[in-house]
């Protein structure tokens, strides 16, 4: 074997063992953001729960006009599907834009009703909404916390997909830019 042999088989072991690393390394940073939604998908669920027990509880005090309250509970519905998609495709960016989405819907309609609230005030009293009220401010802070996580497994598997020179091996094997939440 020549010199010039002998340097180009090491070359091409060189790039075949940088590729097998690269690509492992973009499947564990998707298995990452995989990972990172289990806990996005349960405060979801958690605050969906919430969500619905606070419209109920809020029930005898709207009456005879449940629009807000049937509005929040059509964007949880929204939401949680949107959430069981992210599930099924955590690197899909247009089922991430559809979860932010949702979660805008949810965030407004809730706005309204929680504006509907105060001219009723004195119907409020005694009632569970006020518990369930700091129920809910904590689950938002808690999936917030997890939404960060999530975006931030998601910049880190970007990041790879962007670098140079793993994006070819990422556009070899079909990986994607994930989005963020």
């Amino acid at each position: 074997m020549s010199t010039t042999q002998i340097a180009l088989l090491a070359t091409v072991v060189i790039l075949v063992f940088w590729g097998v690393g690269a690509y492992n390394r973009l499947v564990a940073l998707r298995n990452a953001m995989a990972r990172a939604i289990a806990p996005l998908e349960s405060q979801i669920r958690q605050r969906h729960d919430l969500l619905l027990r606070w419209c109920e509880a809020l029930g005898p005090v709207l009456e005879p006009s449940t629009q807000w309250s049937d509005a929040v509970q059509a964007a949880c519905a929204q939401l949680q599907g949107a959430a069981d998609a992210l599930v099924a495709q955590p690197t899909s960016a247009p089922v991430a834009g559809s979860l932010r989405l949702a979660e805008s819907v949810l965030a407004s309609a809730r706005q309204r009703l929680q504006a509907e609230l105060p001219a009723r005030h004195e119907r409020l009293s005694g009632l569970e909404t006020e518990v369930l009220g700091e129920q809910l401010t904590a689950a938002d802070n808690t999936l917030a916390f997890a939404r960060d996580q999530f975006n931030v497994a998601t910049s880190h598997y970007n990041r790879a997909v962007r670098q140079f020179p793993t994006w070819v091996i990422a556009r070899l094997f079909g990986f994607r830019l994930a989005g963020t939440l």
